[in-house]
C-alpha cells in the first residue's frame, strides 16, 4: 500500500514541479539532456582522488575493471599455453563470492542515476514524505519504482549498457571458441596437458589477487572537457574493441547462435527494478549504504556465476590438450557468465 501511494504521489509531485518551473519562467531542460553524474576517469592518480570514495562508486569500479579484462582477453594473442592461462585466471578472479554481482548492480545504478527526470521524481517524494518513508517504500517492492516518471528512460539506459557489455563478452567468447579449433594446428596446443591440478588450483585462488586500475569520479562534469573523462555508458565501451582473429579463418556464428540473436528480448523488470531502487536510494541517502546493503546482492545471479565457475573447473579437469582450455574459456568463463549477467529475457510467445 505504501508503495502504491508513494508512486501516485511521485507522479503528482513531479508534474507540480514542472508546472512550477513554467510559472516562474524557468527554461525547461532540452530533451535527452543528461544531468551531471558519475563519470569514469581512467588512469587517475591517487593524489587526485578524494580521501574517501563513495562506497557505491568504489563497488562499481570492480565491474568496470572486469570488462577491462574481457577487453584484454579479446586482444590477447594466443602464442602459448600461458596466454590461455592468463585469460582464464584474469576472468576467474571475479567469479568468487558476490563481488561481480554487487559491482554490476552498483555500476548499472550509476548509469540509471544519469536520468534527471527519474531522479527528480524520487527526490520529490523524499522531500515531501521524508527520506525514511521514501526508502521504506522503495525497499518494499523494487517493481513499483519502474512506474516513476523517467523510469522508462532509466531502464533503457541500463538495459542498453548491460546489453552491450554482455554482447561484448559473447563476441570475445566466439573468438576463443574459434581458437579452440584453430589452435589444433599448433604444436604446443596439441601436446598432452599435464597441468590440470595446477590449473584448477589457479582458478580457485585467482580472486586473491584482484585489483582495480582506475577510479570513478562524481566531480568531473562533461562540460569540464577533461580529456580522460567520459559519461558512463557500457563498461565495454571504455576499452578497445579490437578482437584478434586467430590463425586460420574468421570468427563465425553457429546456426543456433544466429537464431538466438534474432529472438525478441525485453527488460527483466525485477532485475532492472532492483537497479533503479539502488539509484534512487543513492540519490536521497547521500551515500549512506544502510538501506542498500541487501540490494547490492542478487542470490540468483550469484548462484548462476558459481555454477559457471564450477563448470569451468570441470571442463578444465576433463580436458586432455591445451587447446581445449580455449573452449572452456569460451563456453563457461565468458558465455555462461554473460548469460548470468544479462538484464534482458526472451519474450514469451
Amino acid at each position: 500500500m505504501i508503495g502504491a501511494f508513494v508512486l501516485a504521489a511521485a507522479l503528482s509531485l513531479t508534474q507540480q514541479a514542472d508546472e512550477g518551473a513554467q510559472e516562474t519562467g524557468s527554461a525547461p531542460e532540452p530533451d535527452g539532456q543528461i544531468q551531471e553524474g558519475p563519470v569514469l576517469t581512467l588512469g587517475a592518480s591517487p593524489e587526485s582522488a578524494p580521501a574517501e570514495e563513495d562506497e557505491l562508486v568504489e563497488t562499481a569500479s570492480t565491474y568496470a575493471s572486469f570488462h577491462e579484462e574481457v577487453s584484454a582477453a579479446g586482444r590477447r594473442e594466443l602464442r602459448s599455453g600461458l596466454d590461455l592461462d592468463e585469460t582464464m585466471d584474469a576472468l576467474a578472479a571475479y567469479y568468487s563470492d558476490d563481488r561481480l554481482v554487487d559491482a554490476q548492480i552498483a555500476y548499472a545504478a550509476l548509469v540509471a542515476a544519469q536520468n534527471p527526470e527519474f531522479i527528480d521524481a524520487v527526490r520529490a517524494i523524499a522531500d515531501y514524505y521524508g527520506s525514511d518513508v521514501a526508502a521504506q517504500s522503495l525497499m518494499e517492492d523494487p517493481l513499483f519504482v519502474t512506474g516513476f516518471m523517467g523510469a522508462d528512460a532509466a531502464t533503457q539506459s541500463v538495459t542498453s549498457a548491460i546489453g552491450e557489455d554482455v554482447g561484448r563478452m559473447d563476441q570475445v567468447g566466439l573468438r576463443y571458441r574459434q581458437a579452440a579449433y584453430n589452435l589444433q594446428t599448433e604444436a604446443w596446443a596439441q601436446r598432452r596437458a599435464r597441468d590440470r591440478q595446477e590449473r584448477l588450483a589457479a582458478i580457485e585462488t585467482a580472486s586473491n589477487r584482484l585489483t582495480t586500475n582506475f577510479r570513478l569520479s562524481e566531480e568531473i562534469a562533461p562540460a569540464a572537457g577533461a580529456p580522460t573523462a567520459q559519461r558512463l555508458g557500457s563498461a565495454a565501451s571504455l576499452f578497445e574493441n579490437d578482437i584478434v582473429t586467430d590463425t586460420t579463418g574468421p570468427i563465425t556464428l553457429s546456426e543456433l547462435e544466429v537464431t538466438v540473436g534474432q529472438r525478441q528480448l525485453e527488460p527483466d523488470e525485477r532485475r532492472v527494478g532492483q537497479i533503479l531502487v539502488v539509484a534512487a536510494l543513492q540519490s536521497i541517502e547521500d551515500g549512506d549504504m544502510a538501506y542498500m546493503d541487501q540490494l547490492l546482492s542478487n542470490p540468483t545471479v550469484e548462484r548462476c556465476i558459481a555454477w559457471a565457475k564450477l563448470d569451468l573447473q570441470q571442463c578444465v579437469a576433463a580436458g586432455h590438450f591445451k587447446y581445449e582450455d580455449a573452449f572452456c574459456i569460451a563456453e563457461h568463463a565468458l558465455g555462461d557468465v554473460a548469460d548470468c549477467l544479462t538484464t534482458a529475457r526472451i519474450v514469451s510467445n
